[in-house]
């Protein structure tokens, strides 16, 4: 008798703790062990391009989607679905970072206000900008690594980028470089994700820096697994189909420039410890290095641009581990082909977009964004930047990035890829 109870305990842990791994694991891979052992179907014939009402829907039983339906709306109206709010520690509130003269001069903050009042949409440029990214996805020529993949096969930690606001039904899929730190900002007004003194958030900039960035403030799509199970998918493809999908970016070179100076130029330990070290050792011969980062400015020893661009190119790089957030391609942190933006802008137009997204969203009236972060790494500093950059590696740094090139309109930089 005793001998059957303890195996029909033994069983019970057993099976506990066989689903706590299956959770655990699928919390990580998604259905993305399908997509690698699978070869990817071709794409279908060109049918009417899709719009935000068009989704992947079909399949599932209506006692399902009504279920769910019930769930999103709940969310909407009494924000059940977005999470805790989050107390952060009182700090010194300011609307207006302190930064050293090597920041200022790297980070460029300019904090005077422009006139950005336009039409609803000047000179048609989001409807250009969205059919020629759809135009693309639907090409079936234009190829370029997991294209071609649904939204099914992207596992969950590919989704970290999308941060969602169940109050106002926006999501933004946020590029680091591309004023991320201030849209985050506005998410979390919007939200009211985190608290200061009991009391949501009304002005972005009272936001402090430290906590834009902590991951713990936002609720994104790859957390839904451990809140809605089974049900996550289906959930994400109902909030992508209902609510406004957002995204900024910007010429894919220059972003490259601002994130190795903000990196690499800055003292930042974690960078050097886990970037600048392995570079400077592979591609500068160095060995022997600082502990710090400080220890190594002092010593005059910094990673080099032409270092940073052999990293890129490096195939051993990313057998290792993904590209950071900050020089990862924006189609691999945002899925642009199986997800339908509503609202593309561009850290190049970023006044006139801002106020053109915020209106559209119709909380232009609620906040506004906060005033520019001006572009101290501009798009004509390209040649100085790369003119000791051997030519073959800026054609391979093209084709490196060359999908963000295109996909967002961006022209292609044959000044520099050209004796």
């Amino acid at each position: 008798m005793t001998k059957t109870r303890l195996f029909r305990l033994w069983l019970v842990l057993g099976s506990v703790f066989m689903v706590l791994l299956i959770i655990v694991y699928w919390d990580n891979v998604g259905t993305a062990h399908f997509y690698l052992h699978t070869s990817f179907p071709r794409p279908h014939p060109l049918e009417p391009l899709p719009t935000p009402t068009h989704g992947a829907e079909k399949g599932f039983p209506s006692d399902v989607d009504a279920f769910l339906q019930k769930l999103l709306s709940g969310g909407l109206k009494q924000n059940a679905l977005s999470g805790k709010r989050t107390e952060q520690p009182s700090v010194p509130a300011s609307s207006r970072p302190v930064l050293s003269n090597a920041e200022e001069s790297v980070r460029g903050y300019d904090w005077s206000t422009r006139d950005a009042q336009q039409g609803p949409d000047p000179g048609g440029r989001q409807a250009e900008r969205r059919s020629v990214l759809r135009g693309l996805c639907a090409n079936a020529s234009f190829v370029f690594p997991a294209k071609e993949r649904s939204f099914d096969d992207i596992p969950n930690y590919e989704l970290n980028h999308l941060i969602v606001d169940d109050r106002h039904g926006v999501i933004y899929c946020y590029v680091p470089k591309v004023a991320c730190t201030n849209w985050k900002r506005v998410m979390i007004v919007l939200s009211e994700s985190l608290l200061d003194r009991g009391a949501p958030y009304r002005d972005p900039l009272d936001i402090p820096r430290e906590y834009v960035h902590n991951s713990s403030t936002h609720l994104t799509f790859n957390k839904f697994w451990r809140r809605y199970g089974k049900f996550s998918r289906h959930l994400m493809k109902i909030k992508l189909k209902k609510y406004t999908k957002f995204l900024f970016v910007r010429d894919p070179f220059v972003r490259l420039i601002s994130a190795f100076r903000s990196k690499f130029q800055l003292e930042n330990e974690e960078f050097y410890r886990k970037f600048a070290v392995p570079m400077l050792k592979m591609y500068a011969n160095h060995t022997g290095l600082p502990a710090s980062v400080s220890e190594a400015f002092s010593a005059g020893l910094k990673v080099s641009f032409a270092n940073f661009i052999q990293y890129l190119l490096d195939p051993r790089t990313e057998k290792l581990t993904p590209f950071n957030e900050h020089w990862r391609q924006v189609h691999r942190l945002c899925h642009p082909c199986q997800i339908d933006y509503d609202f593309v802008g561009k850290l190049e137009t970023l006044d006139q977009d801002a106020a053109q997204l915020l209106r559209l969203l119709k909380v232009d009236k609620l906040l506004h964004f906060p005033p520019s972060y001006r572009n101290r790494t501009a798009s004509s500093w390209e040649e100085d930047w790369f003119a000791t950059i051997p030519l073959a590696w800026r054609q391979q740094l093209y084709k490196l990035y060359e999908a963000d090139f295109v996909l967002f309109g961006y022209p292609k930089p044959e000044n520099l890829l050209r004796d």
